[in-house]
């Protein structure tokens, strides 16, 4: 912002930005770097601004006479009477996950209370048409997150199926959650869930969008707004999808933008389960099938004192060869593979898969080596 504009000024001139026909993100940011500021951008001649590179004659043209300072002023009209929040990619607040997404959008808008760079993110996504088996995996899955202790934002569109359950069950467990919205912040779509909308932006959550206000609802906005689910996260989780959908464009973006990707899988054969497998087929996401796999992969331990740690489980439904693993793992630091066959008795074919088990349950921590110790 230069010295000569008021927070009101500098607003206008960076929604006028990303309004100028032909200048999309990543132009308009290396616009604002060359010029200084958005303000900048619209006081330069035109000869300065064919120099920058990606500007030519035309785009020149077009921010000189465009006339989208008009509408970005009704936009910051709306943003002041409407309780609003402006997020510029250069701010403090705006989300520090999406700024390394090459194309991230220049603004974002919020409304309601969320903190768009909590500690811990999973985006959970899935089919509109959800079964009854993936509702349950929603509400199971985040039930663990909050008997864990985590303090973890909850990510989604806002859609029928399993992303309002999401939504429903991080509300239900006192969980922030953010909905990201595929229009702007003056509606809620589908209208059948706006009480649900206002509920999360009066709990420590609420709404995103980088759309402006009154934009059209319609279907490519949709997908637009799927990179901002997947940026946002630390880990995109799928839970139902078929074999085509918002779900699976959702989770190859997350690929794109090296997030962690995981798929609950579902019975051979049905509709939507089929997403999934092709997620796990293919390794782009891990297969999970609770909490605990997410912690193993994610690396994440619970942040609340009161948190039920992992230990405990050693001696719980452990079988026979499993136990004795694990006293010996507790009486020993660490332990190569073929000295716990030596010292328990027991074929390394049995040996290894039992390992495997143990350390999915997050009970032993393989190192370098195929050195195993007790996490």
């Amino acid at each position: 912002m230069t010295l000569t504009e008021n927070p009101s000024e500098d607003l206008l001139h960076k929604i006028a930005i990303s309004l100028v026909p032909g200048i999309g993100c990543i132009t308009a940011k290396s616009l604002i770097a060359y010029c200084g500021s958005a303000g900048q951008v619209f006081k330069e001649k035109e000869k300065i601004l064919r120099t920058v590179p990606g500007i030519g004659t035309v785009l020149a043209k077009n921010i000189l006479q465009s006339k989208v300072l008009s509408r970005a002023g009704k936009e910051v009209e709306f943003i002041g009477r409407n309780q609003v929040n402006a997020h510029f990619y250069l701010d403090e607040s705006y989300p520090q996950r999406l700024k390394s997404c090459v194309d991230a959008p220049i603004l974002l808008f919020s409304k309601g209370k969320p903190d768009l760079n909590c500690n811990k993110v999973i985006s959970i996504v899935g089919t509109r048409n959800a079964t009854e088996y993936g509702r349950e995996l929603v509400d199971k899955f985040i039930l663990s997150i909050a008997e864990r202790g985590y303090d973890i934002q909850i990510v989604s569109g806002l859609a029928y199926g399993i992303d309002v359950q999401a939504h429903r069950a991080a509300l239900r467990n006192n969980l922030s959650t953010v909905a990201v919205m595929a229009h702007g912040l003056e509606t809620v779509y589908p209208s059948f869930h706006k009480a649900i909308a206002q509920e999360m932006c009066e709990r420590n959550g609420g709404m995103v969008s980088d759309f402006l206000s009154y934009s059209s609802i319609d279907r490519k906005n949709f997908l637009r707004r799927n990179r901002i689910i997947a940026g946002l996260a630390d880990a995109v989780v799928v839970v139902e999808s078929a074999k085509k959908g918002g779900a699976l464009l959702t989770a190859e973006l997350a690929v794109s933008y090296n997030r962690d990707l995981f798929a609950f899988p579902g019975r051979v054969g049905e509709t939507y389960a089929e997403g999934c497998h092709y997620l796990i087929k293919s390794n782009r996401a891990g297969l999970i099938e609770n909490l605990g796999d997410l912690e193993y992969c994610m690396n994440w331990q619970p942040g609340s004192s009161n948190a039920v740690g992992v230990q405990p489980r050693l001696f719980d439904d452990l079988t026979p060869d499993e136990q004795k693993v694990a006293d010996l793992l507790q009486t020993n630091d660490e332990l190569t593979i073929d000295q716990i066959c030596l010292q328990t008795g027991l074929p390394m074919n049995r040996v290894s898969p039992m390992l495997l088990s143990l350390e999915f349950s997050g009970i032993v921590k393989c190192l370098p080596g195929k050195v195993f110790r007790l996490t």
